[in-house]
């Protein structure tokens, strides 16, 4: 798979949490999205059980409530669309702070905001306790398709490239008295922008030959463990047992 090398989003770390295999974690998270999505919207409490279940797993995995805030900027999409359907919302309106809102959209916008940020918070545990390339294996390990594994894979593998790629032609830019100060400079950027496409397609190829000469048959080998443990399964059931506990309550209490 490569050499490996820490993500922005990888915090190294010698817990519970962080040498559990990453085929016991990847289950255990996507099974907590399901149930946290199948909560009932009406279930208050529920969703802050939820939220402790997490606190809980960042406290034994060593993340601080630091770390996991900044990397939440990938909520914000969600969190303006859901600001604006109190707003745009039809059916019946109530008041709220001297504004005309929608009962729905206020629902829709709990219901969005509490599931996508847990889903967001337990997805970014998974990455700081789990570093990029054995997630990978992981997914391989649970069989999943492995025409998407290798994809993913080499993404990873060689966005940075990419990226220091785009480093060296903005330094070439800049070098050269370029300024981006309005729309005029908009097809200098789109020309680099095409350029760059073009480097990342012909490094591409050459990858690419450089793999079959190196007897690359379209599939990469499986990388297998002897084994994983019993109680590595347990412990990653426990925070989707516990979610699943909460929400069975949550359904019986609706």
């Amino acid at each position: 798979m490569g050499a490996g090398h820490h993500h922005q989003l990888y915090r190294p770390g010698n817990t519970v949490v962080h040498r559990l295999p990453p085929q016991c974690k990847i289950p255990a998270v996507a099974a907590f999205a399901v149930v946290v999505v199948a909560t009932p919207r009406e279930a208050f409490w529920a969703f802050g059980v939820y939220a402790v279940l997490l606190g809980a797993v960042a406290a034994v995995a060593r993340v601080p409530a630091r770390f996991m805030l900044r990397r939440m900027v990938v909520e914000v999409p969600f969190v303006l669309f859901a600001l604006a359907l109190p707003v745009i919302g039809l059916g019946e309106r109530v008041e709220v702070l001297g504004l005309s809102l929608s009962a729905e959209g206020l629902w829709a916008a709990w219901n969005i905001l509490a599931k996508a940020t847990l889903g967001v918070m337990a997805s970014i545990l998974l990455a700081a306790t789990t570093e990029p390339r054995m997630i990978l294996l992981g997914a391989q390990r649970l069989r999943l398709p492995p025409l998407l594994v290798q994809i993913a894979m080499f993404m990873l593998r060689y966005m940075d490239v990419i990226l220091d790629e785009m480093r060296r032609m903005r330094v070439a830019r800049e070098s050269r008295g370029f300024v981006a100060r309005d729309v005029r400079q908009l097809p200098i950027l789109a020309k680099s922008a095409g350029a760059l496409f073009i480097r990342s397609y012909e490094r591409g190829e050459r990858v690419h030959l450089a793999m079959l000469s190196r007897g690359y048959t379209g599939s990469m080998p499986l990388m297998h463990d002897v084994s994983t443990p019993v109680t590595s399964w347990a412990t990653a059931a426990i925070l989707p047992a516990a979610a699943l506990a909460t929400a069975v309550l949550s359904w019986g209490v609706s």
